[in-house]
């Protein structure tokens, strides 16, 4: 049995899974005070949340247990993996894939063709106990360039960049922005190569990048 809430729009062709709960009004607003819109095509799995106002694309999909708070704009054919959290104002673009168990926190940005490994946890919060956090979280998100990479389990700390196609080692804590096309490893991170110097050891491709 699933839970939709007033003001909800759902496209063509889409499959939603047993207890799920779409647009559930946010602390301070009514059933049906925001709207929220969902594409053709998704793919709800079971026990997700996706609250309201959200403003989603086409071929969205879900695993299961996703929570996704209100207010984001999230792109055509996005993927968010099982018990992924997405806070909300965040904005995610085009065929971004973020894999199970992230955490991307508020006002974040995730540009086109990014990948988030399983695990992550991206960070907006310089002094969490600061009487002016919640301000200053708009002046810290972070923000992953198209189509970087963040590898399994690495941290990235408030305010910081991940340029275009660049590499993020898994395990790895970012604490300073990675220029485009680079490999950064480490904690903290550092980058030790371009992209283009690395070599597939499987030998299937020439070039994994």
């Amino acid at each position: 049995m699933n839970n939709i809430y007033k003001n909800v729009k759902i496209g063509k062709n889409a499959k939603i899974e047993d207890f799920v709960i779409i647009g559930r009004p946010p602390k301070g607003k009514r059933d049906g005070e925001l709207k929220t819109v969902i594409g053709n095509n998704a793919v709800i799995r079971s026990h997700s949340v996706i609250y309201a106002g959200n403003k989603i694309g086409n071929n969205f999909q879900t695993g299961h247990g996703v929570n996704i708070r209100e207010n984001n704009v999230i792109g055509d054919d996005v993927s968010i993996g099982t018990k992924s959290v997405i806070e909300h104002h965040i904005k995610i673009e085009d065929n971004v894939r973020v894999h199970s168990q992230a955490f991307i926190p508020e006002y974040c940005i995730l540009k086109k063709g990014c990948w988030i490994g399983p695990q992550v946890v991206l960070t907006n919060t310089l002094h969490p106990l600061c009487k002016k956090a919640k301000e200053c979280l708009k002046k810290t998100p972070v923000i992953i360039e198209e189509d970087a990479k963040i590898g399994a389990n690495a941290t990235l700390l408030p305010g910081i960049t991940i340029g275009k196609n660049s590499l993020v080692g898994a395990g790895s804590v970012v604490t300073k922005s990675i220029e485009k096309n680079k490999v950064a490893v480490g904690n903290p991170a550092k980058a030790i190569k371009d992209i283009d110097e690395l070599d597939c050891p499987t030998k299937l491709t020439k070039k994994p990048y």
